[in-house]
């Protein structure tokens, strides 16, 4: 019989919509609580996925019934959150980023250290099936030792200029994901990166000092190079791929559609559907598996894949990238 584990879910936003349906999908999550500092939109959110509605995060936090708490806040309250939640000795899973900056993520792992609760950051791509078949295939050996990586991540539109303001830069907030994902594949972090940004779709993100088309070259330790292609505008949907090249062949993902049939007339050779639209329909599967993984560890009194580390050496990563982009230099992340 499964153990069931008591969840309260912090936040009502975009996420909260995505993580409600996730856990009473899930056997042995049982959402408890739903907390926002305005009641009314907890009162909403508990109209849809259940749960005790509070704005009260004390009661949250001294609840028997809640063992575990989901992240799903603004970027900039994920620390004090943490801080607060890891005192109160409950598992944390933490949508990501964990923060823009190194020094509050440094200070939430030191509140994670003083209070060792289970914890999981949210990078969810990495349990995207088609993403872990590609990373098994390469740890079977398949391919044999990578040569070359690669990702392309586009984005269907720009998203609105109030987002862009706060979203720390493209790098740290886009592709990110991508260094998590492919540094988790290749089994290594960079030495060097050189990036490369332009604004070439929406002017208002220039003017912001921000970008909206970047690429970006990692070396790893082992001599494996590793480029990222990431677009916020792509005119035919979100595209998502992934392939790892090695002197005994090649592993690719393919893009997802409504519609995978090829169409062949008097008018085409070949027709399909458009993308999945953005990465709530691409990947809607992954975010159960993410949560599956947390309910496995904290069960199995292991720790959770994709920590806190992980996230700060991401982050790491990004700032590099950001910096090789503005100063037309490569750099060597800092860990």
């Amino acid at each position: 019989m499964t153990q069931v584990l008591g969840v309260a879910l912090l936040g009502t936003g975009r996420m909260a919509h995505v993580y409600g349906p996730k856990i009473n999908a899930h056997t042995g999550l049982k959402l408890e609580v739903i907390y926002n500092p305005r009641r009314s939109s907890a009162d909403k959110v508990a109209a849809l996925y259940g749960g005790r509605p509070t704005d009260d995060l004390d009661s949250v936090l001294s609840d028997p019934c809640v063992e575990a708490v989901i992240i799903a806040t603004p970027t900039d309250t994920h620390v004090d959150y943490i801080e607060k939640v890891a005192r109160a000795g409950k598992a944390i899973y933490c949508e990501k980023p964990l923060d823009q900056t190194l020094e509050r993520v440094d200070r939430a792992m030191a509140a994670l250290k003083i209070n060792p609760v289970p914890f999981m950051l949210g990078f969810n791509r990495r349990f995207d099936p088609d993403n872990s078949a590609l990373r098994n295939a390469v740890k079977n050996g398949e391919i044999g030792r990578i040569n070359m990586l690669m990702s392309w991540s586009r984005e269907p539109v720009p998203p609105p200029i109030e987002y862009v303001r706060v979203s720390g830069g493209y790098f740290i907030d886009s592709t990110i994901h991508d260094i998590d994902l492919l540094c988790w594949i290749a089994g290594e972090r960079p030495v060097e990166v050189s990036a490369f940004g332009s604004c070439m779709f929406d002017p208002q993100i220039g003017a912001e000092g921000d970008l909206d088309m970047t690429m970006t070259m990692l070396k790893m330790p082992s001599g494996a190079l590793v480029h990222i292609n990431n677009s916020r505008a792509c005119a035919y949907g979100f595209d998502q791929r992934l392939e790892a090249f090695g002197r005994k062949g090649m592993v690719q993902t393919l893009n997802h559609r409504d519609d995978n049939l090829v169409r062949w007339d008097n008018s085409r050779t070949v027709a399909r559907e458009p993308l999945k639209h953005f990465f709530l329909e691409r990947y809607d599967q992954s975010f159960y598996y993410a949560l599956d993984e947390f309910h496995a560890a904290i069960i199995s009194g292991r720790d959770p894949s994709s920590s806190a580390a992980d996230g700060r050496a991401a982050l790491a990563i990004a700032h590099a990238c950001a910096t090789s982009a503005l100063e037309g230099r490569t750099i060597s992340p800092e860990y």
